[in-house]
Formats: C-alpha cells, sequence, structure tokens
C-alpha cells in the first residue's frame, strides 16, 4: 500500500507542477496581451477605439489537458496543444493592429523549429544518399577510364606497330619497283617480237602461196599451148589480170551484207573517240577519254580477242584523234589540254609536243613525205607543222567555228578540212591559200575523207547527211544520203571505194554502196559510234564507240 501510496503521490506533484507550468504560461499569454495592448493605446491615443478581445475558456482548456495527461494520451495532447495554441495566436493576430506583431510562445517556436529540423535532416539524408551515389558513380567512371586509357595505349602501340610494317612494306615495294618495270619492258618486248614473228610468218606463208599459184598457172599456161599444136591460145578470164585476179577480187570485195560481228575488244574505260590502222600491218591505234593511246594487234580470223601491244600515256585531257606516220614509226595525237603529241611507237615515248592552239586540238594528219603534220582546233585555225624544225611553219584561218577534221591528199600538198560553220575546204598547204569551199551540209560538218581514187571525197554532218563531192567541181553535190537521224561522226571508204562505212550516233554502223546508194547497217554497240575503218584487204570493217569497246565485223 505504502508503494501505491508512494506512486499516487508522484502523479499528484507532477500534476501539481504543470499545473504550475501552465499557470505561468497562461501569466505569459495574460502579460504578452497586455504589452500588446498598451503599445497599440500608446501609438494611437486619440480617438480611442474599442478593442474586441476573444474570450478565453480557461477551465474548458485545463479540463482537457488534464483528461489527456491523466489518460497518457501524450500525442493527442501534444497535437491539442499546437492546434489551441495556433487558434489562440490567430485570432491575437487578427485582433491586433496591421502594424504590431506578435511574439510567438516557446512551445509554438520549439515546435517550428523542430519542424524545419526535421526537414533538414530529411534533405540531409537525401543529400547523402545523393553523394554517395555520385561517388560509386565516380569511382565507376575513374574505372572505366583507367580501362579505356589501357585500351587506346594498346590501340596506339599497334597502330604504331602498322605503321612501322606498312613503311618497311612500301619501302620493300619501291625496291621492287625497278625489277617490275624491267619485267613489263621484257613483257612488252616480247609481244611485240611475238607479233612481228606472226607477221612475218603469215607474210612468209601468203608469198609461198602466191608463188606457188603463180607456178601452176603458168605450168597450165604452157600446156595449153604446146596442146594447141603451136597456135596461141589467151588464158580465159574476165578483165586484166586473168581469172586468178578475177577470183582473188572476188573474194576480197564482200557485201555488206555478209558482215558479222568476229571479235569485241575492251578497248578503255572511257569512251573510244578515234581508231587508226597502221598503214602496213595489222595493227590499230586506239584514241580515247581516260587521256590515254593503245597500240592492238587485231586478231586473225581464227582469233576472238585482240591483243594489247602498247599504251601511251602523257596529255593531260580527253585525246580527240590520232594518225600514223607514213613509215609506221610513230604516231601523232590531238587532246582536249589544246597539244599534238608525236609519239615513237618502238619505245611508248613522247618525242614532240606541239603548243601553239588556244584551245582542243580535234584532228591531225600527216603529209605523205613525213616532214609535216596538219592539226585542226576548236580555236578555228588549222596549223601545218616542220617536224624537223619542230615549229609551225603556217596557220590557214577561214572556217568561222570549229575546225573538226583534216587530212592530207595524198602525194600533194593539199589540204581538206571540214568546219561546224557547215562547210568544206580545200587548201594548198604551200601558199596557205583556200583553193575550194563545198558548200550544201545544213548542220556542223563533223569528218571528211578521201576516196581512193583521190578525185572524190565524202563528209558528213551532225544531222547524219553524208555527201559525195567531186574535188575537181566543188559548186554541186554528187550524191546525198540520209543516215539519219543520229548524228554521223565519221565517214571511211573501203579499198575499192565501192562502199563507205558511216559511224552513226545510234550505235549503228551504216554501209553505203556508192553507186546505188543503198543503206545497210550493223548493230553490236551499246552506245554511240565514234570511229570506223575499214581493213586494208577489205574483208573486215573495225569500229568504237562510246561504250569503250572495239568491234571487229568480218
Amino acid at each position: 500500500m505504502s508503494a501505491r501510496n508512494r506512486e499516487l503521490g508522484a502523479e499528484e506533484a507532477k500534476e501539481l507542477s504543470l499545473e504550475e507550468e501552465e499557470e505561468e504560461d497562461e501569466g505569459f499569454e495574460g502579460t504578452v496581451r497586455e504589452a500588446a495592448f498598451s503599445i497599440t493605446f500608446k501609438r494611437k491615443p486619440a480617438p480611442p477605439q474599442q478593442q474586441t478581445v476573444s474570450p478565453v475558456p480557461e477551465v474548458v482548456d485545463d479540463l482537457v489537458r488534464n483528461f489527456l495527461r491523466r489518460a497518457g494520451l501524450k500525442r493527442t495532447l501534444s497535437s491539442f496543444q499546437a492546434e489551441w495554441y495556433g487558434s489562440a495566436h490567430k485570432s491575437l493576430t487578427e485582433s491586433l493592429n496591421p502594424g504590431v506583431s506578435f511574439v510567438p510562445d516557446a512551445l509554438t517556436h520549439r515546435q517550428l523549429l523542430l519542424s524545419e529540423l526535421e526537414e533538414v535532416c530529411r534533405e540531409t539524408e537525401e543529400l547523402r544518399a545523393e553523394v554517395l551515389a555520385a561517388r560509386q558513380s565516380l569511382l565507376t567512371t575513374q574505372r572505366e577510364t583507367d580501362f579505356h586509357r589501357l585500351q587506346h595505349q594498346r590501340v596506339s602501340e599497334d597502330k604504331d606497330g602498322l605503321n612501322q610494317q606498312l613503311r618497311l612494306l612500301r619501302t620493300h615495294l619501291m625496291s621492287l619497283e625497278p625489277a617490275r618495270r624491267q619485267l613489263e619492258d621484257k613483257h612488252q618486248a616480247a609481244l611485240r617480237q611475238k607479233m612481228l614473228l606472226s607477221l612475218q610468218r603469215d607474210r612468209a606463208q601468203s608469198t609461198t602461196g602466191t608463188r606457188t599459184n603463180t607456178k601452176k598457172h603458168q605450168t597450165k599456161n604452157k600446156r595449153s599451148i604446146n596442146s594447141a599444136d603451136g597456135s596461141s591460145v589467151k588464158p580465159t578470164g574476165s578483165g586484166v589480170g586473168g581469172p586468178h585476179l578475177a577470183q582473188e577480187r572476188s573474194h576480197t570485195e564482200k557485201s555488206p551484207t555478209t558482215f558479222s560481228l568476229q571479235a569485241s575488244i575492251r578497248g578503255h574505260r572511257l569512251p573510244i573517240s578515234c581508231i587508226q590502222l597502221h598503214p602496213q600491218e595489222p595493227l590499230l591505234a586506239s584514241a580515247s577519254d581516260d587521256h590515254t593511246w593503245r597500240l592492238w594487234a587485231l586478231p586473225a580470223h581464227t582469233d576472238r580477242v585482240g591483243e594489247l601491244v602498247m599504251t601511251g600515256e602523257g596529255h593531260s585531257d580527253w585525246l580527240s584523234a590520232c594518225s600514223f606516220h607514213p613509215d609506221g614509226s610513230k604516231l601523232a595525237s590531238t587532246s582536249g589540254d589544246a597539244t599534238v603529241r608525236l609519239w615513237d611507237l618502238s619505245g611508248g615515248l613522247c618525242l614532240l609536243t606541239l603548243a601553239g592552239h588556244s584551245q582542243p586540238t580535234r584532228s591531225c594528219s600527216f603529209h605523205s613525205s613525213g616532214l609535216f603534220l596538219a592539226s585542226s582546233s576548236a580555236d578555228r585555225t588549222i596549223k601545218v607543222w616542220d617536224l624537223t624544225s619542230r615549229r609551225c611553219r603556217l596557220t590557214l584561218r577561214r572556217h568561222t567555228a570549229s575546225v573538226n577534221s583534216v587530212c592530207f591528199l595524198p602525194s600533194s600538198n593539199l589540204l581538206l578540212s571540214c568546219s561546224a560553220d557547215q562547210t568544206v575546204a580545200l587548201w594548198d598547204a604551200r601558199l596557205g591559200l583556200c583553193t575550194a569551199t563545198f558548200s550544201g551540209h545544213q548542220h556542223h560538218c563533223n569528218h571528211v575523207t578521201l576516196g581512193p581514187a583521190a578525185d572524190i571525197l565524202a563528209s558528213c554532218d551532225s544531222a547524219g547527211v553524208v555527201k559525195l563531192w567531186d574535188l575537181r567541181k566543188p559548186e554541186q553535190t554528187l550524191v546525198s544520203v540520209d543516215a539519219g537521224p543520229s548524228t554521223s561522226n565519221q565517214v571511211s571508204f573501203s579499198q575499192s571505194g565501192k562502199v563507205l562505212a558511216v559511224a552513226s550516233g545510234d550505235g549503228l554502223i551504216r554501209l553505203v554502196q556508192v553507186e546505188s546508194c543503198t543503206v545497210s547497217s550493223l548493230a553490236g554497240h551499246k552506245d554511240s559510234v565514234q570511229s570506223v575503218t575499214f581493213d586494208h584487204k577489205e574483208a573486215s570493217v573495225v569500229s568504237a564507240g562510246s561504250d569503250g569497246m572495239i568491234n571487229v565485223w568480218s
């Protein structure tokens, strides 16, 4: 019982202390209110205003506090006190004048500070978590940086090693370059030797066959004469030369309808602008837009592929034309770089560069003596070059547009030219005068050539019209053939002069019978045909075009 009495005494003592604290708080609040009212009355002494003070039910307040303390509801008590003092503070603030500030009590200030402290603690914990996460991320980034740094060092070392190996390989390649060039020269020499041997063999076989046929023919003639009892009997045959020559001509002159594609050669990567036959050997030169010219051995009747003999490089722009020296030892080429170059076919080296035209050179032609070279250009001029003195001997001016083609007449000082001004001109290269003008084309004239009879010439224009002219009568056209509607880029006579080949822009080769003016076509190119020519035996037609192909028709 005594223990219980002691516990009850302790509880009563606590209650008395709490009541005393509450009384002190109420006394403090009353003091604060009196101070506030006194300050208000001092600031505004007149006119006096009636102040309304809300009644404070202290008995009920104490009753509720005591009840909650006895029941042990501490959290409810703290909530009640916070709400009670908050409402009292609000009512007091509303009752005071706007200029009067209210000083909160210690409990309210403590509660505010505790709430702020809790907020600061919560933010501190969040910052601590963020700092830890950032530290972990920093460590991870540092480890990755170290790893990538090591990888970079390893890659740099590998790169240095590869560069060193590359330098060694380049040095080794440079050391092998002379051997490669020597082997290439030997290969080219072997190819030329092989070609020459094959040409000599073919020539020997043809000579042996001709001699055998001649002996047989003479033996037959002798037998026929002896069997006629001394009477002279002439060998039968049509025309001059007997039946053997007539038979040879019948085999040589082929009908245009009998030509078929024998071989196709991939000549250049870019379009081929011109092809030219060697004057003695079955060789063909091609000039292309890839800045090079090439020399080809034409395939025999049993071969399907031509053989590359030589390649010439030196021009800085596209090549427009090429022409063989009369003795076949040199080649002249014209180009878009406005120069004319002379090449040595024995080694493929450039012997001479002729510079004098102001615009791209279009065509060139050797004099029959081989001492002079004529060139035409887009600058509307024709230049005659002296190859001995290596200078321009003469400049011919009459055309009013680009001079697209030029050619010397065989064994003559006369020169033919055609121009984009729709005319063909005949020049005396010795005097430098234009002796005749052939007018009749309605479009740009692209090419002019002379027939085997040396009195008939053919010209073509950009509308596909081909005209035949009599060299002695320039005022009138002999024949006009429409080979269009595509442009005609080049014309070429056969060795007999009976057939005219036309290179057309629609990818066809048109064969024109000179006597009947009938036209037939050969199809085999995929793009415009730029150049066409007959071989020396008139057994084949060779063409080249913008598709980079060289086709042989036989």
